[in-house]
């Protein structure tokens, strides 16, 4: 491993975001930056395929604010994220979150990016019936306590900047999320937005866009950043399916009320989600600038594109 670069420490990086800017760094040839991905296992194939592509690998656990401490010791930065979906703990993902900011400043990292999201209780009070209130405290779980561990980052003066995802176009790969077959045979895409457009992104490109903003320096700390490849109302979305998939997909816009009664695990969480993004649309959308994505990773992807990549794995029934 080359020696006189800065390191970048990445949690989860076996998973979906760490991975996308892990791989996004060992990419690039001419990149000032070194990676170390931090996993539970260290082992597994996921952390051996890093370790070939010239990462280094440490073991470390969320849960353990020690194994931090140690993963982050010696870095330049640190790029932070939590997955709520491991657990459905809102609680457990702000302890997560607390430590990843008290490891950065504790081994005082010079630049760290914080995956985070709204806290929607900021435009939606519990009190407020719009939406129903989820686990006695929260309207969006995992919105909400990503929102509400900025706190941690800042009152720490961890030098952070905040980046706001957007749904991940992966999620069509899911067959709970992919155009379903209906009884009359034809392929429907589902969302509670009405008309709404919603901003998408390539999983991928959040880790290199994430890369960028390390590439671009301290001018992005103590700053918020949106990031999307293209924002589309579903009857958009839908057509580009249809197109891809070489068939008819028809957009149908549910109420929230009803995709929060479809059963799946988080059915309501995610419901208030797409309800918090079709009520504050002008705001979502203008927090998650396009132009703004491009410059800091000139390869994004608009949905086309990524359709043209993945249609393949798109499931239909």
């Amino acid at each position: 491993m080359q020696t006189g670069r800065k390191i970048i420490a990445v949690a989860g990086a076996t998973g979906t975001q760490g991975g996308g800017v892990a791989r996004a760094a060992l990419g690039d040839a001419s990149t000032g930056f070194r990676v170390r991905a931090l996993t539970r296992d260290p082992g597994s194939d996921k952390a051996k395929a890093l370790i070939d592509l010239g990462a280094e690998v440490v073991k470390a656990d969320l849960d353990d604010l020690d194994s931090l401490v140690r993963a982050f010791d010696g870095a330049y930065g640190a790029y932070c994220v939590t997955n709520f979906w491991e657990h459905f703990s809102p609680g457990g993902e702000t302890a997560q979150a607390t430590n990843l900011a008290e490891a950065a400043s504790r081994t005082g990292l010079e630049h760290v990016i914080w995956s985070t999201l709204e806290d929607t209780r900021n435009w939606v009070p519990l009190d407020d019936e719009r939406m129903p209130t989820l686990m006695d405290n929260y309207k969006v779980p995992h919105f909400d306590a990503k929102g509400e561990a900025d706190g941690e980052f800042r009152k720490r003066g961890v030098p952070t900047t905040f980046l706001l995802t957007s749904y991940y176009w992966d999620n069509l790969l899911d067959p709970g999320m992919a155009p379903a077959r209906g009884d009359d045979g034809k392929l429907a895409f589902v969302l509670p937005m009405a008309d709404k457009p919603l901003p998408g992104i390539a999983a991928a490109d959040i880790g290199r866009c994430a890369y960028g903003v390390f590439r671009a320096g301290k001018d992005y700390v103590g700053k918020t950043v949106g990031i999307a490849g293209e924002h589309l109302t579903g009857t958009e979305m839908a057509a580009a399916l249809g197109d891809a998939l070489g068939e008819p997909v028809a957009y149908v816009a549910v109420e929230p009320d009803v995709y929060r009664g479809f059963g799946f695990p988080g059915a309501a969480d995610v419901g208030n989600m797409f309800q918090f993004k079709a009520d504050f649309n002008d705001y979502f959308c203008g927090a998650r600038n396009i132009e703004e994505s491009r410059r800091l990773n000139p390869d994004l992807l608009g949905f086309g594109a990524w359709l043209a990549a993945n249609k393949d794995r798109i499931p239909r029934a």
